[in-house]
C-alpha cells in the first residue's frame, strides 16, 4: 500500500517542514541510487549536505532542519522534508514499510529440553538447541543453529543464527605442577527485553555470578562476551568486540569494531573507538581510543559522535567550544563503524 510521506510522518508524530509537491512513498533507497519514486535521507549538513541533496534524483529526501533555505527541490517532481534527526526518522519509516518479523512457530528440526519454558509468539529456527531450564520470553525470535544453555531470555528479543549462549567461560587455575584445572561455571546468562544478538556471537555463562545483558542492548555479529560480564541498557556493541570476563559496561555505551575490553568498569554513555584496547576504567561520558585506550573526548569535534552513545551536547559537559570544531575527520574515522 502506498502512502504520502506526510501521511507517514503525521502518523508517527514527527514535526517537519516540507517543500515541494506531495509525493507517494513507493520504495526506499540510498541517496546516491534513489530514483524519482524513492524516499531517501541525508543527515549531512553544510556544504556536504548541499552537494548530496542537490545531486540526488530521489523523489523525497529527508533533510536536516539546518538545511532549510540552503537547499530546494530540484524540480516539480521532488519533495524535501526538513526535520530533526532525518536518519532516525528514515529508520522509523523503513520499519513501518519492511517489518519482516517471522511467523511464530517452533521448527521440527529444533531440540528443546522438556524443562525449558518458551513464551507465546516465539519463533525458533532449524537445528536450534535449547537446554535444560532455559526460559524464553514472549515474542522472541531465535534463528537457526543457535545453542542456548543456562540462559534466561526476555521478551521481544532477536537472537540470530549461529549464536552460542551459556557455555562455560574461559577460566583455569594451575596446580603445583603448572597443569591447568578448569574453574567451574555454575551460574547462567540473563538477557533482558528487546535485546538483539548478532550472528555467530558467543556469550559465556557466569562462574559465581550471572552474565547479564540489559534491556534494549544490541550486539552485532562475532562478538565475544566473557563470563560474569554485565552490559547495561541500550548499548551498541559493534562486530568483533571482545569483552573479557568480569567487565562491567554502563548504560547507552557504544563499542567500535574489533575493540577489546579487559576486566574494566566502563561508565554510562561511553564511546570506545574501533580497535581500541581498554585496560583501565572509563568514567561516564568519556570517549576513548587507541592502544592502550586513552581519552580523546577533548579532541572529538562533531556532535554526531556523541549521539552514538546517546549523548547530547545541549546542557551537557560535552558541549563543543569553537576551537574544537576545526577538524574532526581523523577522530570520526577512528570512532565510527
Amino acid at each position: 500500500m502506498e502512502y504520502t510521506c506526510k501521511f507517514i510522518l503525521d502518523k508517527l508524530g514527527i514535526n517537519y517542514i516540507s517543500e515541494g509537491p506531495e509525493r507517494q512513498v513507493k520504495a526506499v533507497s540510498s541517496i546516491n541510487e534513489a530514483k524519482e519514486g524513492d524516499l531517501t535521507m541525508c543527515y549531512y549538513e553544510k556544504e556536504k549536505g548541499v552537494s548530496m541533496i542537490s545531486q540526488s534524483s530521489a523523489g523525497i529526501i529527508l533533510c536536516a532542519k539546518s538545511m532549510q533555505g540552503r537547499v530546494h527541490p530540484k524540480d516539480a517532481r521532488q519533495q524535501l522534508f526538513f526535520l530533526d534527526n532525518p536518519r532516525y526518522v528514515f529508520v522509523k519509516i523503513m520499519n513501518q514499510m519492511h517489518n519482516k518479523k517471522k511467523t511464530a512457530g517452533i521448527s521440527a528440526g529444533s531440540v528443546i529440553s522438556e524443562t525449558a519454558k518458551i513464551g507465546s509468539g516465539c519463533y525458533i529456527g532449524d537445528y536450534t538447541v535449547i537446554g535444560d531450564d532455559c526460559i524464553i520470553g514472549d515474542n522472541t525470535m531465535i534463528g537457526t543453529r543457535v545453542s542456548l544453555q543456562n540462559c534466561h531470555c526476555g521478551n521481544n528479543s532477536i537472537i540470530q543464527s549461529g549464536v552460542t549462549i551459556g557455555e562455560e567461560g574461559f577460566a583455569f587455575e594451575r596446580n603445583a605442577d603448572g597443569e591447568l584445572e578448569r574453574f567451574p561455571h555454575i551460574r547462567g546468562v540473563k538477557i533482558g527485553d528487546n535485546v538483539e544478538v548478532g550472528a555467530n556471537t558467543s556469550i559465556a555463562r557466569g562462574s559465581l555470578c550471572d552474565t547479564i545483558i540489559g534491556n534494549g542492548t544490541k550486539i552485532a555479529d562475532m562478538v565475544h562476551v566473557g563470563h560474569n560480564t554485565v552490559i547495561g541498557k541500550h548499548c551498541q556493541i559493534a562486530a568483533g568486540t571482545a569483552i573479557g570476563g568480569s567487565t562491567k559496561i554502563g548504560d547507552m555505551c557504544w563499542t567500535g569494531l574489533n575493540s577489546t575490553l579487559r576486566k574494566v568498569n566502563v561508565g554510562n554513555n561511553v564511546i570506545v573507538g574501533c580497535g581500541a584496547v581498554v585496560i583501565r576504567d572509563v568514567p561516564d561520558g568519556d570517549i576513548v581510543a587507541g592502544v592502550p585506550a586513552k581519552s580523546i573526548k577533548d579532541k572529538a569535534t562533531t556532535n554526531k559522535l556523541f549521539l552514538m552513545a546517546g549523548q547530547t551536547t545541549k546542557g551537557s559537559n560535552l558541549e563543543l567550544g569553537s576551537e574544537q570544531k576545526s577538524s574532526c575527520t581523523q577522530y570520526s574515522e577512528i570512532l565510527s563503524a
